[in-house]
């Protein structure tokens, strides 16, 4: 899964398809088509920063940043994937072809659980404790990987209760969203028991800050770590890997995907 972030506060690209306020649709076009030409099955489109310390987007102005790119890229051939929490934006990417809605919250808005059981797409479901801007704030687990999975697999359940089949349901154990380093490690260490769920399995590592605090590298210069992090990810039960860095990410998954085939 390829990232297309239109939003000028992203950590790592922030700004890269936004020119004085405005969205340059022809570049994030662009980089879209090159993460198709070097791998990626799926691109998932962002209008609104979920970063550490975030701030919200309106969904006005979300719907001004994601639509236009969802509308140029559905004729590909690629998954395309809408990363938002609002019902009004998920409504319009589906309508434009979008076909799946990435979801950091989990489906907790009943009107954005409404639009994706009244489709035919599939759906992404994420553990986050907290809001973008405070989840950071010294986060706290009993038994993270126990938690996170009873979570997600609670999510999911509703879901189905909602019409939505199991076969259209992914789960995200949300790295970085309100977890420390020692949290993140452990969840990588035994995603197993998160994959034992039965639904596949999305991980978001590329370029975060636990990869950062291991390597000391800025988000740009991250790529090694997101490489090797995305191969102990799969490893360990991951199907889909979300990566900013797709053509490294595609030639590590092959090397480990050969050798898990043998």
């Amino acid at each position: 899964m390829g990232i297309v972030n239109a939003t000028p506060d992203s950590f790592s690209d922030g700004g890269r398809f936004i020119r004085s306020g405005r969205l340059d649709l022809d570049a994030a076009v662009a980089a879209a088509v090159a993460m198709i030409e070097d791998g990626a099955s799926i691109i998932d489109i962002g209008g609104e920063s979920t970063r550490p310390g975030a701030s919200s987007v309106d969904a006005e102005e979300e719907l001004r940043r994601v639509i236009p790119i969802v509308e140029r890229i559905v004729t590909m051939a690629a998954i395309v994937s809408v990363d938002t929490s609002k019902p009004t934006v998920a409504r319009a990417a589906l309508d434009a072809g979008a076909h799946m809605v990435n979801d950091v919250r989990a489906m907790a808005d009943p009107d954005l659980l409404a639009v994706v059981a009244d489709s035919d797409a599939a759906l992404c479901l994420m553990h986050m404790r907290g809001e973008p801007g405070t989840m950071q704030d010294a986060p706290r687990y009993d038994d993270v990987v126990a938690e996170v999975r009873d979570f997600l697999g609670e999510r999911a359940e509703r879901c189905q209760r909602a019409g939505i089949g199991r076969e259209r349901i992914l789960i995200d154990p949300g790295f970085g969203f309100g977890k420390t380093l020692e949290h993140n490690l452990t969840l990588l260490r035994r995603l197993g028991h998160i994959a034992d769920l039965g639904y596949p399995v999305l991980v978001g590592l590329s370029r975060k800050r636990m990869i950062g605090a291991l390597t000391g590298r800025s988000a740009d210069a991250r790529v090694a770590g997101g490489v090797a992090a995305a191969v102990l990810a799969v490893q360990n039960g991951a199907r889909i890997v979300r990566s900013h860095d797709v053509a490294a990410t595609v030639d590590g998954l092959k090397i480990v995907s050969r050798v898990m085939e043998i």
